[in-house]
């Protein structure tokens, strides 16, 4: 059995797909491309991928529709090819749940590089730091790191990798204020091409998902930081 990763790319350009396959391959990564939003549909339904990247002009639906249709069903890493660079490409990308962007055209390192960070999130090895830990319990939420799961009031809930991580983030250390730019250096590591208004999407898109609690406070000027009490044993 492969230990490649296997990522599906929803792009109508015919000429990206193979020499992208092919440089992917050099970093473990196995790239399969879908022409239409329906074949991809199609494919990720299946099941079998890792993550998916998608070019936000596409035919039948456009990159948008199509991220906002998969974040219905699945918690898979996205990251959105955003057209011209254009920064409100990126606030909706981001908005409706895409875990990354990257403006076209791009340097195919970039993207790799993107999905690594992506992919990274979303495994726990034993070695690692958060398998030495137990669950963080608060009044009204539970933030499992080892299984990457939180629970409000009992229900598990679906976030996406990106929030998953804002929310350990915060947990783990709840009476510390953190500011965006100690959030965006946690979650996307040294990445390029990054801004602060990422950080307050992502926090509103979580803050929405742990309604009815109200799990983060917002410091004026400062950041954010957990609004919940530790449970003690």
């Amino acid at each position: 059995m492969s230990d490649m990763a296997r990522i599906l790319l929803i792009d109508d350009d015919t000429d990206l797909g193979p020499p992208l396959a092919a440089y992917f391959r050099r970093f473990g990564l196995e790239l399969v491309q879908a022409f239409a939003p329906s074949e991809g549909l199609g494919l990720l339904r299946a099941g079998g991928f890792d993550a998916a990247i998608l070019d936000v002009m596409l035919p039948e639906m456009d990159g948008f529709e199509l991220c906002r249709t998969i974040r219905r069903e699945s918690a898979l890493p996205i990251v959105m090819l955003t057209a011209r660079g254009d920064v409100m490409d990126r606030v909706v990308g981001l908005e409706l749940g895409a875990d990354d962007y990257l403006p076209k055209p791009f340097e195919p390192r970039e993207l790799v590089a993107r999905l690594q960070t992506v992919l990274r999130r979303m495994r726990t090895t034993p070695s690692s730091p958060a398998a030495l830990e137990g669950p963080l319990r608060f009044v009204g939420l539970e933030v499992d790191p080892v299984t990457r799961t939180a629970k409000r009031q009992g229900e598990t809930l679906e976030l996406t990798s990106t929030e998953f991580d804002l929310l350990l983030l915060l947990a783990r250390a709840p009476a510390q204020v953190h500011s965006r730019d100690d959030i965006l250096a946690a979650l996307r590591g040294h990445d390029a091409d990054l801004y602060t208004r990422a950080v307050d999407i992502v926090v509103s898109r979580l803050r929405k998902k742990l309604e009815p609690l109200d799990c983060i406070r917002t410091v004026r000027h400062a950041g954010y930081a957990l609004a919940l009490q530790p449970l003690t044993s």
